[in-house]
């Protein structure tokens, strides 16, 4: 699998995250927010280790884990698979599935603006540009339709847009698990925890379709989604993945549209067009220009051509 494009990856994980936006909205109807996010997150674990113990996803060979790595793998679980999730729902219970799909664009913005601030990654004017123009597309999104500004909402996803842009830069640190470890750790102890918080809020668990149905969207558009994610992550690092990741949002908005029937305000428009311009120029910038790297220490499986040779 390693050996595919990065480009492969990061758009077959777009595609299916996008379509789990309208997908998790129409089962918002029947299971309460928290809830919902951590049967998401624990149907991403049982079906991901269904997987790899029958082959669906290739083994890779098991390391220790580097103590080093044991704060950003924390990070992970909490920002990116507790917090981050319940916020979503929270978000997407009170907002059009198009324009919560539209907002997550800016997870790509989050995820260069956290790699630039904290972590020194570059970014060009052109990025500073694509900021402005989605952060006016945020704006418009948050207009109800009515006159009025809906603002809780947008709120909600915003903040879960930037942990997730905290836990792309913390994955893209962790240097021993493989891609499918780092994913069933994280989807395991997130479905576990936002569950049993959503019982502790009153929400009832039984067993029924809406439970299944929530198993299986979240096995296929959280689960391997995050996979191939994390696999262009190691191909790429966080901020070119994280623009090319902002495709997602526009699978989810027309998603949307078509699977719910959802009315279209004005807003919408200049909103979309004002993200599309943004997503264009963070994917399309190019830079040159000299910088230092300091030693990193991989221990992982590996593969070099045959210009690329050394002991292990």
């Amino acid at each position: 699998m390693k050996q595919q494009h990065p480009l492969f990856f990061v758009l077959a994980s777009a595609v299916l995250y996008g379509l789990g936006i309208p997908l998790a909205k129409l089962l918002l109807s029947n299971v309460q927010p928290v809830l919902l996010a951590g049967l998401l997150y624990l149907g991403a674990a049982i079906g991901l280790t269904i997987f790899s113990f029958f082959g669906g996803v290739k083994k890779e060979k098991k390391t220790n884990m580097n103590q080093n790595d044991v704060p950003w793998l924390a990070g992970v679980v909490i920002f990116g698979g507790i917090l981050a999730p319940i916020l979503l729902m929270l978000g997407l219970s009170q907002v059009s599935g198009v324009a919560a799909s539209l907002l997550l664009n800016l997870e790509g913005v989050a995820t260069a603006l956290v790699a630039s601030i904290f972590f020194r990654e570059f970014t060009g004017k052109r990025f500073w540009v694509a900021l402005a123009a989605m952060t006016i597309a945020g704006v418009l999104l948050s207009w109800s339709g009515n006159g009025t500004f809906s603002l809780l909402g947008p709120a909600y996803i915003l903040l879960a847009v930037f942990f997730w842009g905290l836990d792309n830069n913390f994955t893209n640190k962790i240097t021993t698990l493989e891609p499918l470890e780092i994913t069933k750790i994280k989807c395991f102890f997130a479905g576990v925890i936002n569950i049993a918080m959503g019982i502790y809020l009153g929400a009832g668990l039984t067993v029924n379709v809406s439970l299944l149905y929530a198993m299986i969207v979240g096995t296929f558009n959280y689960g391997v989604s995050i996979v191939l994610f994390i696999y262009a992550l190691r191909g790429w690092g966080a901020a070119r993945t994280g623009a090319f990741f902002s495709v997602a949002p526009f699978i989810g908005a027309i998603a949307s549209i078509l699977l719910l029937k959802e009315n279209i305000n004005w807003s919408l428009l200049p909103a979309f067009v004002l993200m599309a311009f943004g997503t264009w120029l963070i994917i399309s910038e190019k830079h040159s220009h000299g910088h230092y790297h300091g030693k990193t220490y991989h221990v992982h499986e590996h593969h070099h051509d045959e210009e690329h040779q050394h002991e292990h």
